[in-house]
């Protein structure tokens, strides 16, 4: 073997090492973050602990310190992680977006969402209930940021003539209220349904009844 094969050879070597690095530091963090939203639903911030967390990974707890360090630290990434997952929906919006198309994408990706995940949901509103301390920083720059951003966008729509909302803040509210709801308050409206738990139709039922309302209420057919 020539010494340029060997070290094409040695490189792709370190590259493949590198790539099975990334993914198993990937996995492990997934499998934290998961175990995490569970732990703190349930125990809340103040009675979760990181052993607790640790066995519902079936990790060590060293591996939980050596990802995230802390408990305030671990919270907070599972907290910023569902915020980021959560405004997808309307990241491509501009003011040449089709209204209808962004909002109907918006209410289905934030239904879905609240279905997929209940848990992140009932965390959020656990920690805003609690009066955000440890969001508060977040949601007053990038969320409000965020938001005011995507309102300026709906305001000029209202402007040009194509939605007839002209409070574009309470539109948001409107559309975080209806679809987060099936998720923070899964237990009473499984009740209200006569389920034991949620069936792959129920999302598509309460898509089917929330986009035209909302649609409608916009001015839009």
């Amino acid at each position: 073997m020539t010494q340029t094969n060997q070290s094409k050879n040695i490189v792709a070597a370190e590259a493949t090492a590198h790539r099975s690095q990334h993914d198993i530091r990937a996995h492990n963090q997934a499998i934290i973050l998961s175990a995490a939203e569970e732990e703190f639903v349930l125990q809340s911030y103040r009675g979760a602990t990181m052993q607790g967390i640790a066995d519902r990974a079936g990790l060590p707890k060293a591996n939980i310190h050596y990802y995230f360090k802390n408990k305030r630290n671990l919270y907070k990434v599972v907290l910023r992680s569902i915020i980021e997952e959560w405004n997808t929906g309307l990241v491509t919006m501009t003011v040449d977006s089709d209204p209808k198309t962004v909002i109907e994408k918006f209410v289905r990706t934030k239904l879905h969402q609240a279905f997929a995940h209940p848990n992140r949901h009932k965390l959020f509103a656990v920690e805003v209930i609690g009066g955000a301390p440890h969001l508060h920083d977040f949601m007053s720059t990038t969320m409000k940021e965020w938001a005011l951003d995507k309102a300026q966008v709906m305001t000029i729509w209202h402007e040009q003539g194509k939605i007839g909302i002209a409070d574009p803040l309470q539109l948001l509210i409107l559309i975080w209220a209806t679809t987060q709801r099936y998720a923070e308050f899964e237990t009473e409206i499984i009740g209200l349904l006569q389920k034991d738990a949620y069936d792959k139709e129920d999302e598509a039922r309460a898509a089917d009844f929330l986009v035209p309302f909302i649609l409608r209420g916009c001015g839009i057919e």
